[in-house]
């Protein structure tokens, strides 16, 4: 495409040099640059893209996208000043990629727990009443039956847009997306029309980012607070921070809430491992999902599938056929003891409270839960010792271990999560760093009937360890020690 074509949905820009240069691609990375390619030099949280603005037309970018032109320029580049690189860039990329968001139906979650669960099972409701979806998430995007791994709980702005320019190639109607509070405020999804959002809860997390919880919360507020008026926009009620969320937005407003007077409701009427007998809209369906959080989400998407037009019963038929989400809630057997073993993401205080609680309500505390987990290094630092408060107190074991430590001392990081476990339940409390020996410790200490949650990573297949990520897979290492040790 012709520049002067890209740029006319951006404004406050100054263009030094030609508006008729051909472009032959988008990157934000100088080393992806190639010949003809517009490089976008973005200021990110640890690096500034205008440093690597002489690499990226070395490498054959023809226009840059920059806040600051260099002060060596050369005569055969073009230069689009801005205000904000990543807001322009994601308009750009949506014209380059044809508008795909004008072409489908986007549907996007945000919120602390629960985004994936929502989106994934989004997908399967829609795939299942008989349209063609596309999916962005934290376990993968989707596009039709194409699977493609994902790297981030939502894409940058380039990579959102290809990828629903392929789904409408591919004949999607829908897609279904993530958008962290990271994607947010990075401007990540400018560019793009969304026709529904959804807020699932707000509690601590990402506070190596957003420094305090106020600026975690406005940045999910944010995707409300730019939602078009064409648009509709639902929150969860029963979130102190629920009614928050859509006080600034022209978009039409919805609540659901299970404890709370809202739009759309729902109760649970019977939970046990196997799944949760609900009454949603006054419409009885057995789920097979389970776990009070989970009746939530549950509530979000057939409310998000009404708001969308389909109908009360096709929607709670359907979505009663539809399983579980890779590492979420996901229980596996033992051959011989019948021991249960839970993989989970929870990865935050709410969500191993949440997933705890869970779990306690249908357990029948004849049995014994061991909990597994640890905390992720080179991140939020606060929430780890709340989270070994958590564990103590609502497990009967607790096997502390190494989650993803990055390039932090895993020891180090026990040693805080161990600062808000209480003096009465340290005697129930070990620790080992190695996390493969930690599941192990804990299939052989448990009896049959026992349950083991290993909760933190869920889906990941990888341990992340000085920045070499290593193959690892909970669930997976869960299986061969069942075997191991015969239980």
């Amino acid at each position: 495409m012709i520049l002067s074509q890209l740029i006319h949905n951006i404004s406050d820009f100054k263009i030094l040099g030609k508006d008729n240069q051909e472009v032959k691609g988008l990157c934000l990375h100088s080393g992806e640059a190639k010949e003809g390619f517009l490089y976008a030099a973005i200021k990110g949280f640890t690096s500034d893209g205008h440093d690597y603005i002489s690499n990226a037309i070395e490498n054959g970018a023809k226009t840059i996208l920059c806040e600051n032109t260099p002060s060596e320029k050369s005569s055969e580049v073009s230069y689009i000043k801005v205000e904000d690189s990543a807001d322009a860039l994601g308009k750009i990329a949506s014209l380059y990629f044809g508008e795909p968001s004008k072409k489908l139906k986007v549907v996007a979650i945000t919120g602390t727990n629960g985004k994936t669960t929502c989106v994934s099972l989004l997908f399967d409701l829609f795939k299942n009443l008989g349209y063609k979806c596309g999916l962005l998430s934290t376990v993968n995007i989707r596009i039709g039956d194409e699977i493609i791994p994902s790297t981030h709980t939502t894409p940058h702005s380039i990579s959102i847009q290809e990828n629903l320019a392929l789904m409408v190639e591919k004949g999607c109607e829908f897609c279904f997306m993530e958008a962290s509070s990271h994607a947010i405020v990075q401007k990540r999804m400018a560019g793009l029309e969304l026709d529904v959002a959804g807020f699932t809860n707000l509690s601590h997390d990402h506070l190596d980012y957003h420094k305090t919880f106020a600026e975690y919360r406005d940045a999910k507020k944010l995707l409300f607070d730019l939602m078009p008026s064409t648009g509709a926009c639902i929150s969860n009620k029963d979130d102190k921070n629920g009614k928050y969320m859509l006080q600034n937005t022209m978009a039409s407003r919805y609540f659901y809430g299970i404890k709370s007077p809202a739009d759309f409701k729902a109760k649970i009427l019977e939970m046990d491992m196997a799944g949760m007998h609900l009454e949603i809209n006054n419409q009885e369906a057995w789920f097979q999902i389970t776990g009070e959080f989970n009746a939530s989400n549950l509530l979000l998407i057939y409310s998000i599938a009404f708001i969308l037009g389909e109908q009360h019963e096709h929607i709670i038929t359907t979505l009663s056929k539809v399983g579980k989400v890779p590492g979420r809630f996901e229980i596996i057997q033992s051959p011989k003891g019948k021991i249960t073993g839970i993989v989970d993401y929870a990865h935050t205080p709410d969500a191993l409270e949440n997933i705890l609680k869970s779990i306690n309500k249908v357990r029948t505390k004849n049995e014994s839960l061991i909990t597994v987990f640890g905390c992720g290094g080179n991140r939020d630092q606060t929430k780890r010792p709340e989270m070994g408060r958590i564990a103590a107190k609502l497990s009967n074991h607790v096997i502390l271990t190494s989650d993803n430590p990055r390039k932090e001392n895993p020891e180090e990081i026990i040693n805080q999560i161990e600062k808000g476990i209480s003096p009465a339940h340290i005697k129930k409390t070990l620790s080992i760093t190695d996390r493969r020996q930690a599941i192990q410790t804990a299939i052989k200490m448990a009896e049959s009937s026992d349950i083991i949650l290993i909760a933190g990573k869920g889906h990941e297949k990888y341990q992340d360890v000085n920045g070499e990520k290593k193959p690892f897979d909970d669930l997976d290492e869960l299986r061969k020690g069942f075997t191991k040790y015969n239980k």
